[in-house]
């Protein structure tokens, strides 16, 4: 029996895909397909995908060719593949030509001409193509609009800037629609990503919904439940998209941290430590009306993120302990806050006038995991136990700060009408909750 194998993430699957799997299929006589999963396929820098891995699955076995079908997880599984199936023939499109000649070394390799003219790019691009502007801090929405780039069918078109008096960058002043005018902007995309001041997210979430725009905005969405309420309603009520912005939830690192700390590989969980700071302007946040974010709106969404998605939403108690600046009393240099479960405990430390160590600890039971600083950003964990020589540690390639992620699933809700946020609607609210108290000093301890 000759054994074929090839590779492939099959998303949309299409005309070029069927091709290539039926002539694979005449290489041999038993066709083993790999399809790359979500995670995998984000380390290595594709992160378009529009279908998940189980709905792909279906799709390659639906073509009725494969034989048998495995999931590729890690680099260097190829190899790992072939000696343990016991592979003749590996076989992928002409367009990898020479790249895995090193393959030949344990079997035969095949490169097969491709389907000319068809591509899941291109239909994920012909299928998409969404026009988003962008509201706001231009220092952040200039790193925002570089990353964006690499999400196909997302293009970002135009730039409000929410404060007039800034000179916008090389990178924005290039776009079609550079404009102080907000009606202007909105006359112009399809939805719109903002990035200011919570304070005045209402107001600039209610215009962009009420004429038809979909919102992908920072967290938090808004300093009150009231409006945020009132602004899921709306959203609902004309069928567009409001998607609550953390880069941190879409990160592959963090996301499989989340799903294997839920498997209980640590154990019970015991006790969540996180911890989010920066010095970096400090003063332009504590004077700058347009960009003002506290220590707490700035950094305690993503600090909350990892307590709430695992211990939950519903803690017994909370105390939020906030050191105000001495020149501002409307602004914490610090603020930390307690979560008390029935049979867990969760703590950030959030800062922007204090620097600490950015780590993120997960305690368990049967050993903890370690999250080293930035933890927000990492594309690195580690599972430790009581034996060193039992711990293991996870790397996950994360591309800049990893916004084309959360880029792509608002995409995808807007595409499907579906939610597609990798944050939960209890965990948003729980979020304005927090930040409500703090704004109205319900229950803050102040040092």
């Amino acid at each position: 029996m000759i054994k074929v194998l090839t590779y492939g993430t099959y998303d949309l699957l299409h005309q070029g895909h069927i091709n290539l799997l039926r002539r694979a299929k005449e290489l041999g006589d038993y066709l083993i397909v790999g399809v790359t999963a979500d995670g995998f396929d984000q380390a290595r820098g594709k992160i378009n995908t529009q279908q998940s891995l189980m709905e792909r699955i279906e799709a390659v076995k639906a073509t009725g060719y494969v034989d048998e079908i495995i999931i590729e997880e890690y680099e260097g599984q190829k190899i790992d593949d072939i000696k343990r199936y016991n592979v003749d023939i590996f076989t992928v499109g002409s367009d990898w030509e020479g790249k895995f000649d090193y393959l030949k070394e344990y079997c035969n390799v095949v490169y097969l001409e491709r389907t000319k003219g068809i591509s899941s790019s291109d239909i994920r691009s012909n299928k998409r193509n969404i026009n988003i502007g962008l509201v706001g801090d231009l220092t952040f929405l200039s790193k925002f609009e570089r990353e964006g780039k690499s999400v196909n069918g997302v293009n970002i078109i135009g730039v409000f800037p929410i404060d007039p008096t800034d000179d916008v960058p090389k990178n924005l002043s290039g776009l079609d629609v550079v404009t102080n005018d907000y009606d202007l902007l909105l006359s112009k995309v399809d939805a719109v990503y903002l990035y200011f001041n919570p304070k005045l997210h209402y107001e600039y979430i209610k215009k962009a919904l009420l004429t038809g725009k979909h919102v992908l905005c920072e967290s938090p969405i808004t300093i009150s439940i009231t409006e945020l309420e009132e602004l899921q309603k709306l959203a609902k009520d004309k069928n567009l998209i409001l998607m609550e912005a953390i880069r941190t939830a879409y990160s592959t690192a963090y996301h499989r941290l989340v799903v294997l700390a839920k498997s209980g590989v640590i154990g019970d969980i015991v006790s969540i430590d996180a911890r989010c700071t920066s010095l970096r302007d400090r003063e332009q946040d504590e004077k700058d009306y347009y960009k003002a974010w506290t220590s707490f709106s700035y950094w305690g969404p993503n600090a909350m993120l990892p307590i709430f998605q695992l211990l939950g939403t519903e803690y017994k108690q909370k105390t939020i302990i906030s050191r105000l600046q001495e020149n501002n009393a409307h602004y914490d240099a610090f603020s930390s806050v307690d979560f008390i479960y029935p049979k867990a405990v969760g703590n950030i430390k959030v800062g922007k006038g204090v620097k600490t160590e950015g780590h993120l600890i997960i305690s368990g039971t049967t050993g903890y995991i370690y999250v080293p600083a930035p933890w927000w950003k990492t594309d690195y964990f580690e599972i430790r136990r009581e034996d060193s020589t039992q711990d293991k540690r996870y790397f996950y390639q994360l591309d800049g700060e990893g916004i084309p992620y959360e880029l792509v699933s608002f995409a995808k809700a807007i595409q499907t009408g579906k939610d597609f946020s990798y944050i939960s609607m209890e965990v948003t609210r729980s979020i304005v909750n927090l930040v409500e108290d703090f704004y109205k000093d319900i229950g803050i301890i102040k040092i």
